[in-house]
């Protein structure tokens, strides 16, 4: 019918450009991971479950800085981003009254993970200056004892405090974020991505530097802990994760003590 052709030629533009979008940033995601593992070495026929395991690190001690950078750059991409789908969610529901479209969302997340590119920077030069002080094995496996056992302290704990409920709360609840902030325009969408990435860094740091303790190239790990962020930032389900995790994580730093201890080292 005649006015049909103007009606439904309308609104593509903007659909379109949502969908490119979305491919391409379920695409970063899997690139994120292949690339990790590509990095990680080929276990060699014969090795045994701890062998192959400790084949899946990079050695910080022989890894130049660009190199330990690419890894937490590919790990925080692998990571993170999944865990950013529901606030991109929200802001791509505002392209209904025409306040978003697929540049905007692409600008969001650029903010967004440019925050965690510097994050990716600084536990790199955590990892590597843990090497050279010899407070990382050589395999790049674990920390000392004593490390290990803080750090897992400081992440359970942090699990309890009001700075992490005060990050799970915009994490949770973007749209009041994006109420609170909103203005037109690529710069703002991006500027609301990199706080939003502030935002996230807060909630996670210590949880993604618990990757020191086992390796941080452990895609086992990995795998899990981006399952446990992507929950935790549920309304619904992440609200009985939070305070069970970091028990869990302050009884781990009590064992570890209680091991050297024992062990008279």
């Amino acid at each position: 019918m005649p006015g049909q052709s103007p009606l439904i030629s309308a609104h593509p533009p903007i659909a379109w450009g949502r969908w490119l979008f979305w491919l391409g940033f379920y695409a970063a995601i899997l690139l994120g991971w292949a690339g990790l593992m590509q990095m990680t070495a080929s276990p060699m026929p014969g090795l045994t479950a701890a062998e192959y395991w400790a084949a899946l690190c990079i050695s910080a001690a022989n890894a130049d800085p660009w190199t330990l950078f690419a890894m937490w750059g590919l790990m925080s991409a692998a990571m993170m981003l999944p865990t950013f789908v529901p606030a991109l969610r929200v802001f791509g529901e505002l392209g209904s009254v025409r306040a978003t479209n697929g540049q905007s969302m692409a600008a969001l997340a650029l903010g967004y993970g440019a925050v965690w590119l510097v994050f990716s920077a600084l536990a790199a030069a955590l990892q590597l200056g843990l090497s050279k002080a010899g407070a990382m094995t050589g395999a790049g496996q674990t920390l000392s004892p004593s490390v290990s056992a803080g750090l897992l302290f400081a992440a359970g704990a942090y699990q309890f405090s009001s700075a992490k409920e005060a990050c799970l709360a915009k994490c949770r609840h973007p749209l009041m974020f994006f109420m609170e902030h909103w203005a037109p325009g690529l710069k703002r969408a991006m500027t609301m991505g990199a706080r939003l990435g502030l935002w996230c860094v807060g909630c996670c740091w210590l949880l993604m530097l618990l990757g020191l303790i086992g390796g941080a190239m452990n895609l086992m790990w990995m795998g899990a802990a981006t399952l446990f962020m992507v929950l935790e930032k549920l309304p619904e389900i992440g609200r009985y994760l939070t305070r069970p995790l970091g028990a869990a994580l302050v009884i781990g730093a009590v064992a570890q003590i209680v091991t050297v201890f024992s062990s008279g080292g």
